[in-house]
């Protein structure tokens, strides 16, 4: 039985440097293979927003050492910036960092943790990090993919279907404009009735929105169960690994 996801308290993880970046690093605590790891790529909030560090630690609770870059150079989105209140361009935001200039922080963590012995690679993306799981895997350099909420396009995942050898696991939700309900449904059309051998699953989460399994709303019991059962669900894929 997995150990649930909290959605308050203090992270216990720390940043460290791995491959010359800043990333946040969650361990277990009890034993636990050194040679399995799993990566972490955030959505636009970063590796700064608690919520997703404290996923970091609830997945490192359940035996998986887990390693999460700072893909944006501590320049993630604040945590109120979608807020009516304030006048933040995210579009800005996102040509500051596209994902040609992340892609040499995700390689050199990778190449760093295999000079450290480890050899398997679940991968693990919300929103925006997705894409970084999805890329990871179309290289063949991780072996189980899980993403919640991603920001993709279909080609993206007709290409992963092509040359991918990793499983996957996508936690989606009713409301999503950066993957809507006509374009989770061309997915699993690519995907499902088993056409994809390595493993295909998805779990939906009603009453959900984007971002659901990071910052939703706990006192929304719809997106409770949503993150709760997403988190789970992710746990007992990556056991895969």
């Amino acid at each position: 039985m997995s150990l649930g996801v909290r959605h308050e308290g203090t992270p216990e993880g720390r940043i460290e440097k791995i491959g010359g970046y800043d990333t946040y690093v969650a361990l277990p605590t009890e034993g636990y293979p050194k040679d399995k790891a799993v990566l972490f790529f955030t959505d636009t909030f970063g590796v700064q927003l608690v919520d997703n560090q404290l996923l970091a630690d609830d997945f490192a609770r359940n035996g998986f050492q887990v390693y999460m870059p700072d893909c944006f150079h501590g320049d993630a989105m604040p945590p109120d910036a979608l807020n009516d209140d304030k006048e933040f361009d995210p579009r800005e935001w996102a040509e500051k960092h596209p994902p040609a200039t992340i892609y040499p922080i995700v390689n050199a963590v990778v190449d760093a943790l295999k000079d450290k012995g480890i050899k398997r690679f679940g991968a693990l993306g919300y929103g925006y990090g997705a894409l970084f799981v999805f890329g990871l895997a179309i290289k063949n350099v991780t072996h189980v993919s899980v993403v919640a909420h991603p920001a993709a396009h279909i080609a993206v995942i007709q290409k992963y279907k092509a040359v991918s050898h990793a499983p996957l696991l996508i936690n989606w939700c009713e409301v999503d404009q950066a993957f809507p309900l006509e374009s989770q449904k061309a997915v699993d059309e690519i995907m499902g009735d088993g056409t994809f051998a390595p493993g295909y699953e998805r779990t939906y989460w009603e009453g959900c929105e984007h971002g659901f399994a990071v910052r939703g709303d706990m006192n929304n019991p719809k997106v409770k169960a949503g993150k709760v059962g997403a988190f789970k669900a992710s746990v007992e894929f990556l056991m895969k690994l």
